[in-house]
């Protein structure tokens, strides 16, 4: 099907949907306010613990079958995007990374605290050549006050990983091939999902997949979902998801009814930028084939877009053929 077939046939299957939820909504909507309350106060949310954990990790930099690289936590296995590296205030982390490739490559984070021999740069030395390896350190921290009074901020939220060394002395070529990863790091209490999902705008990529076959992402109705979105390239793109909305603060989620975090359903990413945000899937809207995509007009119609697909408990998604897209 070409593109105008499958945006005409997706705008119908969404005006169906949306028509079906509403629907529902207005006959059902006490019950069920009522429903969710209980279930609120029933189920105890897992929450993250303190850090200060000795955690260690390994990973490949490897050349995927169709030409691609990719960062993996076992040989043979690496992905696009690399494997999520999960942390919480306070502990430290040993990367141990082993080079696969026939060219130098790093591993290069952002947003926790490193020295210099852990930057992943040539400048720094600090690169593994072809068939070595070589030990990363990173290290968090919780927030606090300096001697000096003033504050320091945390090292927690939605940060990345990548290569800095693939092509040019900034890993021009790595990075368009894929060598990029999601890192989140976690505050004490902050709220676990169920499941993780990561986004890369990547040029004019998702995930480093072609125009119209961007990944989609599945949930059920209910589910606590936990998005990380991050940009890669030389363009300028906007993050939007249809149906579901997040506070545009730290971790997406408001403190209470006073937080004067805005909620929005879209925010503008640059490269090297990263966000994250959890939503509990369908919450308020129902089931449906809901659409996320890059808001700049031309390149979602290049394809820069994929679907949520939130199921009903029974696995169906109304208005939904998995053939359409």
């Amino acid at each position: 099907m070409d593109r105008r077939g499958f945006s005409r046939r997706m705008m119908m299957g969404g005006a169906a949907v949306a028509t079906v939820a509403t629907s529902l909504s207005l006959v059902a909507a006490k019950d069920a306010t009522s429903a969710d309350s209980a279930a609120s106060a029933s189920s105890a949310l897992r929450t993250a613990p303190a850090g200060g954990e000795v955690r260690r990790f390994k990973l490949y930099i490897e050349k995927l079958a169709d030409g691609q690289l990719g960062y993996g936590f076992e040989k043979g296995a690496a992905t696009i995007p690399g494997p999520l590296i999960e942390l919480n205030e306070g502990d430290t982390a040993y990367i141990e990374v082993e080079n696969t490739l026939d060219v130098a490559a790093s591993l290069h984070v952002h947003g926790v605290d490193y020295e210099v021999s852990s930057d992943g740069t040539k400048l720094s030395k600090s690169h593994v050549e072809p068939g070595d390896t070589r030990t990363y350190t990173w290290r968090t921290h919780a927030p606090g006050r300096r001697k000096d009074g003033t504050w320091r901020a945390g090292s927690a939220g939605y940060w990345h990983y990548h290569d800095h060394v693939v092509g040019t002395e900034h890993g021009t070529t790595g990075i368009r091939k894929g060598l990029y990863g999601p890192v989140i790091v976690r505050r004490q209490g902050d709220i676990l999902p169920d499941k993780t999902h990561t986004i890369v705008f990547n040029d004019m990529t998702i995930n480093n997949r072609p125009g119209h076959d961007s990944p989609n992402f599945e949930a059920t109705v209910g589910d606590r979902i936990e998005f990380v979105s991050i940009t890669h390239g030389e363009y300028y793109h906007t993050f939007h998801v249809h149906g579901h909305r997040w506070a545009d603060n730290r971790t997406g989620l408001l403190t209470g009814p006073d937080d004067p975090s805005r909620v929005v359903d879209n925010l503008i990413v640059g490269p090297a930028d990263s966000f994250g945000f959890q939503v509990i899937a369908g919450e308020g809207v129902g089931a449906g084939a809901w659409m996320y995509h890059c808001h700049v007009q031309s390149h979602s119609d290049m394809g820069m877009a994929g679907l949520f697909l939130v199921k009903k408990t029974d696995g169906t998604i109304p208005g939904y053929e998995p053939h359409e897209h």
